[in-house]
């Protein structure tokens, strides 16, 4: 399998050089963001630009993501204002806080100056929360519904809001004050036979949750053991502050297996 991509790599590599830019934006768009990603580690410096313009805006922040950090920070650099904004508005808040992290100051004053508000808020709170916490992996982007709302009005409001979320599988259903009451998952929304029937009504109650000091493993071993495709996180006064998703538990599992 490893033989038949490095062939592929160096088929796309020799598009690259023979600038067939538009033959290798056709294949690029069908491959997968993280081995678009590894095509960068094989490229020089001047390079990496050229080839990063080609994506289509929504694959290439999801590429952005999966690249190494040296290759982030020579995008970033030579990124214009509103390239680097677009970049931003495609990123999930916890990924913008992971590309903070691994950014000497002078990029980081840069990625937060064109990061919209909300994002800029977003970040600093989760770069508050201890190293290896399940605050500092979780994203602050989730769906929230409220107790007296019906199946219908929750429907109306996950196809809203949805898809800028990280996960819309699972909804969080919690009070003005934030104070979690319970979950539905979207599935139970479309099965239930009347629209006009609250959330209250279908919810589940016995929520299992983390807390924003839970150890990042500790976390990561919930979810697997409860199969669960995300997990709520609380604060100290059992606020709802974020989720912990499947995928960012598998990127903490993968980092302990290589420490070890």
């Amino acid at each position: 399998m490893a033989e038949r991509f490095e062939i592929v790599e160096k088929a796309l590599l020799s598009l690259l050089d023979d600038k067939k830019y538009t033959t290798l934006r056709d294949i690029l768009v069908t491959m997968n963001p993280s081995d678009i990603a590894g095509l960068f580690d094989a490229l020089e410096e001047q390079r990496i630009p050229v080839l990063y313009r080609l994506l289509p805006k929504e694959l290439a922040a999801e590429t952005f993501v999966e690249m190494e950090p040296d290759a982030q920070e020579l995008l970033i650099k030579g990124f214009s204002d509103n390239e680097l904004k677009e970049v931003l508005d495609e990123l999930y808040v916890d990924d913008a806080a992971d590309l903070v992290e691994e950014m000497p100051a002078n990029v980081v004053k840069r990625i937060l100056k064109h990061a919209d508000p909300e994002m800029r808020k977003a970040i600093n709170q989760i770069l508050r929360y201890e190293d290896n916490s399940a605050g500092s992996i979780m994203t602050t982007e989730y769906v929230s519904l409220r107790p007296h709302m019906t199946v219908g009005e929750a429907i109306l409001r996950i196809r809203r809001q949805g898809v800028d979320k990280a996960a819309i599988y699972t909804c969080y259903v919690t009070d003005t004050s934030r104070k979690l009451l319970g979950m539905v998952t979207v599935k139970d929304l479309l099965l239930e036979d009347d629209d006009e029937t609250p959330i209250q009504d279908i919810m589940i109650t016995n929520v299992i949750f983390a807390s924003t000091s839970t150890d990042q493993e500790e976390v990561a071993r919930m979810l697997s053991k409860y199969n669960f495709l995300a997990m709520p996180v609380l604060d100290s006064e059992s606020r709802m502050v974020g989720i912990v998703t499947f995928d960012d538990a598998m990127d903490v599992m993968e980092e302990e297996a290589t420490e070890d």
